[in-house]
């Protein structure tokens, strides 16, 4: 990058990094969670959260935790003023953007709501609940 750009590259610290991937963890699995519960008719709202809150547990330990870590081990390794868009691999980024895609079109398909209440908790509830690898990495960084 020229030195004349490079002026306004947006860089930032590791640990600064570490607490933007925690706050979006955090963020979006509470507004996934809270969409959830927005979807479930009042009946079925204790039931159907449990059920998503098991299928959440199973992908944050399946499969979240396992790309959490990565990423906070990832982010480790940068230096001072990497560009706060590194906070995540390009094939991240494309992969976010495929889940916002793929959520557009199920919400706008004939799916019963409850099932894509439930999807969207499970969802959340995994986020939020393996977000605790970034938050944990920042906190002991900030010691």
């Amino acid at each position: 990058m020229s030195h004349w750009l490079s002026r306004f590259k947006p860089g930032v610290s590791p640990r600064t990094h570490l607490f933007c991937a925690s706050v979006l963890w955090t963020v979006i699995g509470l507004l996934l969670l809270y969409r959830g519960i927005g979807y479930l008719a009042q009946d079925k709202l204790l039931p159907l959260t449990i059920v998503g809150i098991i299928l959440g547990s199973l992908k944050s330990y399946l499969i979240l935790n396992k790309s959490a870590t990565k990423g906070v081990e990832r982010i480790k390794r940068f230096g001072d003023n990497t560009c706060i868009g590194a906070v995540y691999s390009w094939r991240t980024w494309l992969l976010v953007l495929a889940m916002m895609l793929l959520g557009i079109i199920i919400r706008m398909s004939p799916v019963p709501a409850a099932l894509i209440g439930t999807v969207c908790i499970a969802i959340g509830w995994s986020l939020l609940y393996s977000s605790r690898y970034g938050w944990r990495q920042w906190v002991y960084w900030n010691r």
